[in-house]
Parts: C-alpha cells; structure tokens; sequence
C-alpha cells in the first residue's frame, strides 16, 4: 500500500519497510509520478536491450520506499563494463546508466588514459533512508532504487581512478572525473560531485528525481 499523505516514519523493523533496517527517521509522501513513470518504462520494452539484469522482489510493501519492479544491474555495455557490487535499480535509471556509460565515461576514459573502461565502483543504490543519512530530512531518491552512487573506475589494464583520490588528483584525473560529471549531467536530473557538499566528497551521485513545477528542473553540482 501507497501511502497517499506526508508521513513521519521512523525505520524500525524489516516487517514494516521491506528492505529496511533500524536507522533514523524519514519524510516522505506518496507522488504518482513515480509509478506512471516506471510503468512507462516497463511497458517500452527499453530493458529488452540489456542483457546484465535480473528481476528482484518487488520492494514496495506497506511503506513508501522501494519500487514495485526493481532490477540488479551487473554490467552495462554489453557486459563490458561491469557494476562492483551489482545496483538495486527501477527501471527508468537502467538505460541512463547505459547511455552515460556509453556516451561519456567510455569515451573519457579512451581519451584521457588511453585504455577500454572495465568497472564503475557502485558506493550505494537502494536504501530506504532520508537523504545523506540525516534523521528527519525528506526520503532520498535512493529509497525509491532511484539513484545511484559511483565511487571509482576501473581501466582495463587494471589502473583505478576514484573520486575521493582524483577530484583533486594529478591533472589527467581531474579533466576524467569532471568529463564524466558532465557526461551525467546530461543523463540525470541531479548530479552530485565533491563539489556540492563533504558529504559527496568521495562519489558522484545520480538520479532521476523530479523537480520543479514541471518536473523538468536539475541539478548539476
């Protein structure tokens, strides 16, 4: 069950927010959006043309985190590329995490260090709890398996080249890490690096939210 009014929840035990465990509490509300969207994507087919995904339990239930149809991603780029660990997704993020791949960090990674992308080290993906883990701030898009946190990537001849490292790194680094920050920024709807906040000092995070009246705003940070 959906629920349908703003809700104070504290996360007290797996029987009552599936996928949960015991953490601080959460704002969240009931958006329709959500559900039409991932709708939208389930019945486009889009996900036939990725072979590295598995179907999981749904991970709704009585609470409002999770997503109905959620999918674990284990590669992109036609099994190329993988995801270490493997991320809890919805639908809709699945292709953008493809084209961004694909697109930019591909690409970048061919350009500035002359070697085929390996890896995306995944720091986090569905998490039922409130944004940069702050007990009353609003529900993060990672509890609707709405976003996605990379920390590093790994080159096919076995170098690594991680945010927390290379943000501020030598100077090859740097022009990598913000290429593919502005590689994302065209994919997803916000963008966070270090330099939004300490808190993102050692990932990028990504996600499909909706803001604005419109729901077409971002942010790019």
């Amino acid at each position: 069950m959906r629920l349908s009014r703003v809700l104070v929840l504290p996360i007290l035990a797996s029987a009552l927010l599936s996928g949960c465990s015991s953490g601080p509490d959460f704002v969240a509300k009931y958006e329709p959006w959500r559900g039409k969207e991932e709708n939208a994507c389930l019945a486009s087919g889009i996900l036939s043309h990725t072979t590295f995904i598995a179907s999981r339990s749904a991970l709704g239930g009585p609470s409002v985190c999770g997503t109905e149809k959620p999918f674990e991603l284990s590669a992109v780029y036609d099994g190329r590329v993988s995801l270490k660990p493997a991320a809890l997704l919805r639908c809709p993020m699945i292709p953008q995490i493809e084209r961004w791949t694909r697109e930019s960090v591909v690409p970048a990674a061919r350009y500035y260090f002359g070697a085929e992308l390996a890896e995306l080290t995944i720091a986090g993906s569905y998490s039922c709890r409130p944004m940069n883990h702050v007990s009353g701030a609003k529900l993060s898009e990672h509890g609707y398996a709405n976003a996605v946190d990379v920390s590093g990537f790994k080159l096919s001849d076995g170098r690594k080249i991680t945010v927390l490292g290379g943000w501020n790194g030598n100077e090859t680094e740097q022009a990598f890490l913000r290429q593919v920050r502005r590689g994302a920024c065209q994919q997803f709807t916000t963008v966070l690096s270090p330099n939004y906040d300490r808190a993102h000092a050692d990932h990028f995070h990504l996600d499909l939210a909706r803001r604005g009246p419109n729901g077409l705003g971002n942010i790019c940070k």
